[in-house]
């Protein structure tokens, strides 16, 4: 998992600069007249909201906690199965955001390596 974020942090800036670009693209075939400082502002609003960096961030966090678990002697599954949680929920949320094809692919990757984990924890007190 951590190789598929460390690849999607490299491509993120290629990732939003064609994401603003097709939405320039967009606002220019449907010939708004608008200021174009207020265009801009709508960009940046559409572009924030696409912005995976937070999901990414949580994401490394979790498999931070995930690693954290695994080292200790304590049992450990129940507190697994919740981390399981919060990473589907990450994934998902990082593929609902998502602007580019690669971006889904890495989404689709995330869940089914976080399926295969949680069968491995029903495996783990």
């Amino acid at each position: 998992m951590r190789e598929h974020l460390t690849t999607l942090r490299q491509q993120l800036p290629a990732l939003q600069a064609a994401h603003r670009q097709r939405l320039l693209d967009r606002l220019q075939s449907l010939d708004i007249e608008a200021e174009p400082m207020r265009l801009e502002e709508e960009i940046v609003y559409v572009l924030q909201r696409a912005d995976v960096e937070e999901e990414m961030d949580r994401l490394d966090a979790h498999l931070d906690a995930i690693e954290s678990a695994l080292e200790t002697t304590v049992p450990v599954g129940r507190r697994l199965d919740f981390l399981m949680q919060e990473l589907n929920r990450e994934a998902n949320t990082l593929g609902s955001k998502s602007t580019a094809l690669s971006t889904t692919n890495v989404s689709v990757e995330f869940k089914v390596l976080i399926e295969q984990m949680r069968e491995q924890i029903q495996n783990i007190e």
